[in-house]
């Protein structure tokens, strides 16, 4: 799919500003603004980092998503007349009203955004944005951003979890929008989860904003309102090339009559047969003839609905249609499957209806990441997998948890120093590489200081891998890649904006090149992240002063 048109663009920017407006934000954002202003300080520039701590999903890896939506809203940023009055009336009494006029004025003009490119593999604790700017403003951003990568990078990553438990045959359809967190999260879970491996989707804005494939047939509600073939009409349809003839064909006839062939050749009970189902089927197909595919399990799908389905079926064949397939909702669906996928071959070699050999098994029943790797485990004929609940929801870990947080300020760096390790932060404006071995898999991110020389393929580098006994190791890399670039400067987008398909594809070849190791779904290996010496040497520098109870600052 091509990059967003213009009017595409128009769409999702008026949708940014719309749901992420600046006051989408926490209000201690702004009494530090004040403050920074009130001092004399909100010009002073300053970097902050966002990253995770830890791989979700007790996983080894994460993807990289959101960054699209931040980049929208980095360039429509700014408070109107309205936010700043709104501002005055929740703000301490005593804030000088100066500052509101300040307010009124701010635009990301002077910020610089670098970033890992949106549906990159990405691992924990590596720097993914940088944000620089002044100060004031570049505080005010960090709510905003956070949220919109948190959940974005955490449903992405689910998805990209279920497309691996499911592998590269079966098509998966995002089908949670009634279950997901309200209405943003249900389009936001749409997007990214195609991004992260999910062919289709059944929530049609998500379409119309994203280009998104949509898909869906009908609910149990639509086969259960029936009862009666009473209720069907038109009970007519007009043959594709006017075979057998012109004008329209009695359809239900013609159903009736293939429904006794079926029940005769399977040796089924016609008195088993559900009418009102039936109805249900031949109104649908008498709309939709070239897009039937009907849920069969509203009441026996062995006894009733795969009857119908295929009776309404062979009717349309013979008009010269191409019916789609069935969707499975309840019971052991893989077993229901094989059961389903027989009588198609069956009914295909004794009617001689090729047709019938390129029908689809839909399967929807609340599949969770376990259900999903437990299907390729059994024998079963489904194609076409739908997901809701367990992937928007994220189930299996409900946040990302990334963080943004300083790491300089005129210059100089700044540490967060905590009584929890695993809280402290690394310090000083940084580059960070991506170094793979000879057959080109990553196997580790190299966070070096950005006044460093980059590492070079073939020459051995000593760093300190995180999380270990802060002792130094030495790799040698066969490639390195640089993994941030400029995305936003002085206001404008400099890097293009993809379409969801497109970063789609970049997800999939990031993870193709990552290890099998590190993308098994249960005790994946642990990815090493490491420090360059330099910065390990800033790091122990500024604990020591800092224990010495001395200025934290590097000098």
């Amino acid at each position: 799919m091509a990059a967003p048109s213009s009017n595409t663009c128009g769409l999702m920017e008026r949708s940014i500003r719309e749901r992420v407006p600046p006051l989408l934000t926490d209000l201690y954002q702004f009494t530090m603004a004040y403050a920074y202003w009130r001092s004399g300080r909100d010009q002073e520039p300053a970097v902050f980092e966002l990253f995770f701590r830890d791989n979700p999903f007790g996983g080894g890896f994460s993807l990289f998503a959101g960054l699209h939506d931040c980049l929208l809203f980095l360039r429509s940023f700014r408070f109107t007349d309205e936010d700043v009055e709104f501002l005055r009336s929740v703000l301490p009494p005593a804030t000088d009203p100066a500052f509101f006029q300040f307010l009124r004025s701010l635009d990301c003009s002077g910020v610089t955004l670098r970033s890992v490119p949106e549906g990159t593999v990405v691992f924990a604790r590596v720097p993914l944005m940088e944000v620089a700017g002044p100060l004031a403003v570049v505080q005010l951003l960090e709510t905003s951003l956070l949220c919109l990568v948190n959940y974005a990078s955490l449903v992405c990553s689910n998805a990209a979890r279920f497309r691996l438990a499911a592998g590269p045959r079966r098509k998966l359809l995002e089908m949670g929008l009634r279950r997901a967190q309200g209405p943003d999260g249900g389009l936001t879970a749409s997007r990214y989860t195609h991004i992260g491996g999910f062919d289709l989707t059944s929530n049609v804005q998500a379409g119309f904003l994203f280009g998104i494939p949509v898909a869906g047939t009908m609910a149990h509600s639509y086969v259960t309102s029936f009862t009666s073939l009473e209720e069907v009409w038109p009970q007519t349809l007009e043959a594709v090339n006017g075979d057998p003839g012109p004008g329209p064909v009695d359809f239900m006839s013609l159903t009736k009559g293939w429904l006794s062939r079926l029940c005769e050749f399977l040796g089924a009970e016609a008195g088993r047969i559900c009418e009102g189902e039936l109805a249900a089927f031949l109104s649908y197909a008498i709309a939709y003839p070239q897009n039937f595919l009907p849920v069969i399990d509203s009441y026996s799908v062995g006894c009733s609905g795969l009857l119908n389905f295929c009776a309404v079926a062979l009717a349309l064949c013979e008009l010269g249609y191409r019916p789609v397939g069935v969707r499975l909702d309840s019971g052991d669906l893989c077993r229901q499957s094989v059961d389903v996928r027989r009588v198609f071959r069956l009914c295909g070699e004794h009617f001689s209806i090729s047709t019938f050999d390129s029908l689809i098994i839909v399967g929807t029943n609340n599949i969770s990441e376990q259900s999903m790797a437990e299907l390729n485990k059994k024998e079963n004929e489904i194609d076409v997998v739908g997901v809701g609940t367990h992937l928007v929801t994220c189930t299996k870990q409900p946040s990302l948890g990334c963080v943004y947080k300083l790491v300089e300020v005129r210059g100089r760096a700044r540490m967060k120093i905590s009584e929890d390790p695993e809280k402290s932060t690394v310090p000083g404006r940084k580059a960070v590489y991506r170094l793979l071995d000879s057959e080109g898999h990553p196997f580790q991110d190299l966070v070096c200081l950005a006044v460093e020389s980059p590492p070079e393929a073939g020459v051995p580098l000593s760093c300190y891998p995180l999380g270990s006994d802060n002792s130094s190791v030495s790799v040698t890399p066969a490639q390195v890649t640089c993994l941030r670039q400029e995305v936003f400067t002085k206001g404008q987008v400099t890097h293009p904006l993809c379409s969801a398909a497109e970063t789609r594809a970049k997800v999939q070849v990031s993870l193709q090149t990552l290890h099998p190791r590190h993308k098994r779904l249960q005790e994946p290996d642990s990815y090493t992240v490491a420090l360059s010496e330099e910065l390990h040497n800033l790091v122990t520098e500024i604990q020591r002063e800092s224990s010495n109870n001395r200025n934290f600052l590097a000098n």
